[in-house]
């Protein structure tokens, strides 16, 4: 790694007294929450998306490097983001021999490297990662690889969790990853803004994108923490800006709607310890009531964009909208017990129906086994889900769990609680799994019908 000729960026002058575990912590916090930032930013300097990641990837194994003897600047990010754009110049002066950057992407990198002036973040960072969203999704690449770059661009998801997301080895994602960086560098595409009538032709993957950001903050699949607020965060943030820019279109008014009806809850889902606690058990006095206020008001938005736009209230709501209206269903319920627990399997059977979503036929039966017999719901379930072909689905195997609980099976249900346990990159998940495993072989049954919150 070269470099050595660059004066060292701000606020080196920090030596904070952490033991080198607790820095790694620290260090894996900053990059977690602005990796994707700072990528967005060297994309739009370089134009290059492997070239950007690399350059990203540089800074942070300089930070590992450096941080422990000199100590974490005073502005970390703004640290790590100049260093990323000393490593991207050194990267184009290699392959380029000498000072000769060509384009104006590489003449800016150069002109900001002279001018050292610290990197600020602002609002139109949102509007960058926006712009970088819409490239990701650009119509050269398939659906599969759209959502896979951007995630790692811009949710900062290893392979592993992609991999999850997706269901799918991690090789495959890797070999997306590859192919998707060849494709947009073979085909020149530039970081600009894309056209109106781009816009609207790539807004479904975008939708996409942001809602699988906030469902790895909302269970992140490889860490021990059971969220990842920041991630959450982040989709939040988008989803507004993306509700701005197609106020039109009732679906991307539901994804925002859910998103802020989900997120009102995150308050509630874990106690002061970092433990989950189950929707049946948590504190909805924790719950955001202006986030549920502001989700309810845009799926109301939703509903009536999709009223006027598909000619009659008998069309089939859009998958965002029908997840909304699931939201809108817990959010609003004063108790567990009170839930519209029919409306919810309702709403997910239509999802299944309409998209063909083996979540959603699993997530149905999870919502009617609060008022239908467990067998029935149970061998209904088998029928229609293949469990040999979703053998590391968590949340397959968790229903399975709960409903032969409910069938008296316990030791089948203890089984199936460690499968899921097994399968999840959660550690705070593989906890909760394998204590429900361990109770449901100890004794009467104590099933409290808790879902996941």
């Amino acid at each position: 790694m070269t470099g050595s000729d660059h004066i060292d960026p701000p606020g080196d002058s920090s030596h904070d007294p952490i033991g080198v575990h607790q820095l790694r912590r620290r260090i894996e916090a900053i990059w977690r929450l602005d990796a994707g930032r700072i990528v967005t930013a060297l994309v739009r300097w370089t134009g290059d998306f492997q070239r950007a990641e690399d350059a990203a990837q540089d800074a942070l194994i300089a930070a590992l490097e450096h941080w422990p003897t000199r100590g974490v600047p005073e502005h970390p990010t703004a640290w790590l983001l100049r260093t990323a754009r000393n490593r991207a110049i050194d990267h184009l002066r290699r392959e380029h021999r000498g000072d000769a950057l060509i384009g104006d992407y590489g003449r800016e990198i150069a002109r900001s490297h002279i001018a050292r002036s610290t990197p600020q973040f602002n609002d139109d960072a949102r509007h960058d990662a926006l712009a970088l969203l819409f490239i990701a999704c650009h119509p050269v690449l398939s659906a599969d690889t759209r959502c896979a770059l951007a995630l790692r661009t811009i949710g900062g998801f290893n392979n592993a969790a992609l991999a999850r997301a997706f269901l799918v080895p991690e090789a495959t994602i890797a070999q997306r990853i590859v192919r998707g960086k060849r494709k947009l560098a073979e085909a020149n595409i530039r970081f600009e803004k894309p056209s109106v009538a781009e816009c609207r032709e790539r807004l479904g993957s975008v939708r996409e994108v942001i809602y699988l950001i906030f469902t790895e903050g909302h269970v992140a699949s490889q860490r021990d923490d059971w969220m990842r607020p920041d991630l959450c965060h982040v989709a939040r943030r988008m989803a507004r800006v993306l509700a701005q820019a197609a106020a039109d279109d009732a679906e991307t008014q539901a994804l925002l709607a859910l998103i802020e009806l989900h997120g009102a809850r995150l308050a509630a889902r874990m106690d002061e310890h970092g433990h989950p606690v189950l929707l049946k058990d948590q504190d909805r006095r924790k719950w955001d009531r202006g986030g549920i206020r502001r989700g309810l008001a845009a799926l109301a938005r939703a509903n009536t964009l999709a009223l006027a736009q598909d000619s009659g209230p008998d069309a089939v709501p859009g998958p965002f909208r029908l997840e909304a209206a699931i939201a809108a269903c817990h959010a609003t319920a004063p108790t567990f017990a009170d839930t519209d627990w029919r409306q919810i399997a309702a709403h997910y059977a239509t999802l299944f129906a309409t998209t063909g979503s083996l979540a959603a036929r699993i997530h149905e039966a999870q919502a009617a086994a609060q008022f239908d017999d467990p067998a029935r719901v149970l061998a209904a379930l088998d029928d229609a889900v293949n469990a040999q072909k979703l053998d590391s689905y968590v949340p397959l195997h968790a229903v399975r769990g709960d409903l032969l609980e409910r069938c008296g099976k316990r030791a089948a249900a203890a089984t199936a609680f460690r499968l899921a346990a097994e399968h999840s990159g959660n550690g705070a998940e593989q906890r909760l799994l394998l204590a429900r495993a361990r109770r449901v072989g100890a004794g009467p049954d104590s099933h409290n019908g808790s879902l996941p919150g």
